[in-house]
């Protein structure tokens, strides 16, 4: 499978599902309100917080898989993995989602600041999301073997497929049915138990056929040749967790659910920067991983840097305008003055934040690929031991703002002093070459350009030019990082030469 395919094909979904998703937000506050809105955005800090439970065994799978692409091992140690992580993922769910349809009433009447929303509708409201969450979180076992067979191109057609289900087809249920979050959810629940059907049943085709003789019974033997992989991507996953997610959970109970709701928003708009930027690791990670597999070293530097100057090409333009631009985007989408002074500062620091995580994730990849990631657990071990109090500080005094300020300098001081650690172990001599010549030149062009731009153009008046003013301007900053990239100023000196 094209490596070049997978990840054009994921982006273009990932591109998809971003934006009809941030498209469609405003639609939801007019239908449901700010409130119920707030609701969704604590169901997706709820999502993310049930991935402390994954310990790890959902990335294995996908590096297992890749290994068996690369002659690695063999398809019976396949099959009976599989198997092994069923067992272990639908033990989990289940206790998971009876732990949250057990303390539904609580959280509602003790943890939310509900104002308006009937408080046993939010509680109904948490049990469905317990159902949605446990099926989505199974999901992932099957999403990562699919993803190590390289069948993104399958996957980004799902995923778009989904996304139009989840975020567009329920207006028909707000249109006939009614808008309270009970109907919003009671219909992703729905949507959940299709997807996860579906990529169950891709999953097992995918899956080699056994020789005669052989079987893959449900056991938990087959877990302990990977147990110390999968628990240290497992505690680089908690610490994932923490640092994304403590600031939503210290403010879902600090803040009325209303003006969480402004704070999720600003949020999920920058989130758009690493969404852009992540796909490439679904189809960089096995790519590398049967590279390393094969002993073709220089070819996994060669892949690696590439996928560092296509990816900073992306988040760096896109996170530096959306910091230049985050009020004037925020009025122009939803046609708020009051929202777009609430959200404008929370945009603006996660975006930036967002972009610098984008681009200090790579070292993960290269230590996931060769299956040693104790620097990465060091790293990350000391992140969270100096980043959590400083956000629950920085939240508790100074609000959204405050956790704003926190995620953006720690993931700044992530980048400039433990990935030049990393690649001198891993990789020495690659740190100040990936640096200068990957991502440097594309940064300072496109903040440059940004900038200006921010100072010297005067918007339109009407919502809909505005937004197109931006999205031209944005086009231009796009190409000047493009232009920065060796990358593409080689592609485009062979195109040359070809046609000469």
């Amino acid at each position: 499978m094209s490596f070049k395919r997978n990840v054009f094909a994921t982006y273009v979904s990932q591109l998809y599902t971003t934006l009809i998703g941030i498209a469609i937000l405003p639609v939801y506050i007019q239908y449901m309100g700010a409130e119920a809105y707030g609701l969704i955005g604590f169901y997706a800090m709820l999502q993310a917080w049930f991935h402390l439970l994954d310990m790890g065994l959902a990335p294995t799978m996908a590096r297992q898989t890749a290994q068996f692409n690369g002659g690695a091992i063999t398809a019976l140690t396949l099959r009976r993995l599989l198997r092994a992580l069923e067992a272990v993922f639908i033990g989990v769910a289940i206790v998971g989602v009876i732990a949250l349809l057990a303390g539904a009433d609580t959280i509602a009447t003790s943890w939310l600041k509900v104002e308006h929303l009937p408080v046993s509708q939010v509680s109904d409201s948490i049990r469905l999301m317990a159902g949605i969450i446990g099926l989505r979180w199974i999901a992932g076992l099957y999403r990562g073997a699919i993803g190590g067979f390289e069948q993104q191109v399958w996957l980004g057609k799902l995923n778009a497929g989904a996304a139009t289900a989840r975020f567009v087809l329920v207006l028909v249920i707000f249109e006939t049915l009614g808008t309270t979050p009970l109907h919003f959810f009671a219909y992703q629940l729905l949507v959940a138990c299709v997807e996860t059907a579906l990529l169950a049943q891709k999953a097992y085709r995918l899956m080699p056929v056994l020789g005669e003789g052989e079987s893959a019974p449900w056991s938990l033997t087959p877990l302990r040749n990977v147990m110390k992989f999968s628990l240290t991507v497992a505690f680089t996953s908690s610490v994932w967790v923490f640092v994304t997610q403590t600031d939503k959970l210290v403010l879902s109970k600090m803040l009325p659910l209303s003006t969480y709701a402004y704070f999720t928003l600003g949020v999920l708009v920058a989130s758009g920067v690493t969404i852009m930027s992540g796909p490439i690791s679904t189809a960089l990670l096995p790519r590398l991983s049967r590279l390393h597999a094969q002993g073709d070293e220089q070819g996994l530097l060669e892949l690696y840097r590439q996928a560092t100057q296509f990816v900073v090409a992306i988040a760096a333009p896109l996170a530096i305008m959306l910091a230049c631009f985050a009020e004037p985007l925020l009025v122009a989408w939803t046609g708020s003055a009051e929202t777009a002074q609430q959200a404008a500062p929370v945009l603006r620091l996660y975006a930036l934040g967002n972009g610098v995580l984008s681009l200090g994730a790579f070292p993960y990849y290269l230590q996931f690929a060769k299956g040693n990631l104790r620097l990465h657990m060091i790293g990350n071990l000391l992140f969270v031991v100096l980043l959590i109090p400083s956000i629950v500080a920085a939240t508790y005094w100074y609000g959204a703002t405050g956790a704003g300020w926190a995620w953006l300098g720690a993931n700044t001081a992530y980048f400039l002093l433990w990935v030049p650690l990393v690649h001198h172990r891993l990789a020495p001599g690659l740190h100040w070459q990936w640096l200068g010549r990957d991502i440097a030149p594309v940064v300072v062009l496109t903040a440059l350009a940004s900038i200006a731009a921010s100072e010297l153009i005067t918007l339109p008046a009407g919502r809909g030019w505005a937004m197109a003013a931006m999205f031209a301007t944005g086009m231009f900053v796009l190409s000047l990082g493009a232009v920065g990239s060796q990358n593409f100023r080689n592609l485009v000196r062979e195109k040359l030469a070809a046609n000469k």
